[in-house]
């Protein structure tokens, strides 16, 4: 058994949608008695750290309804049924910025929001990007700006809040990071 297991006992689906679900799981606690847990599911995501040459971070500005405002993020997105992480990571990439590479490296996974959802995005890096010479079509609900911004440029619009999502704050920290090396 694992530490502070909690055993399934009945599962709810309440919706499922386009990207996520929403499941009502009545569980055991460790200690014998009870709950209930909202569960969302969530197929994962992606997500690209890319630098120019001139070592410009490429982001996106959209709209992101839930916030009613638009942020500025690095290029990311949902992983098709049956999908590679690195094959959607160059797919967002190619859709959302224009850019394609040769080099994409792993860096690590991480869970968005642990505490209701099974959301997990695997971030990738590089440094190696060249223009396609056409833009793939991207999700035709989908509407984005492309910004190359200097890290110091990037921090600004944090601080501003522009810059105010995990995925994109996590990448400034792994960029401030590999800088004092």
């Amino acid at each position: 058994m694992k530490k502070f297991e909690e055993k399934t006992y009945e599962t709810e689906t309440i919706y499922k949608g386009k990207i996520v679900q929403l499941n009502i799981d009545s569980v055991t606690l460790p200690d014998g008695n009870t709950s209930k847990r909202e569960l969302i599911k969530h197929p994962g995501a992606v997500a690209v750290i890319a630098l120019t040459e001139e070592g410009k971070l490429i982001c996106v500005e959209q709209y992101r309804k839930p916030m009613e405002k638009s942020l500025i993020e690095i290029p990311a997105g949902k992983l098709e049924e049956g999908e590679e992480p690195k094959t959607c990571a160059l797919r967002e990439l190619e859709e959302e910025t224009g850019y394609t590479t040769d080099h994409l490296q792993f860096l690590t996974s991480f869970y968005t929001s642990p505490g209701f959802a099974d959301e997990i995005v695997h971030l990738y890096f590089t440094e190696h990007v060249k223009p396609l010479e056409e833009t793939p079509p991207g999700d035709e609900d989908e509407f984005v700006d492309l910004l190359e911004l200097t890290l110091e440029e990037a921090e600004q619009l944090e601080r501003e809040q522009r810059i105010h999502d995990a995925k994109t704050a996590y990448a400034l920290l792994y960029l401030k990071l590999r800088q004092q090396r």
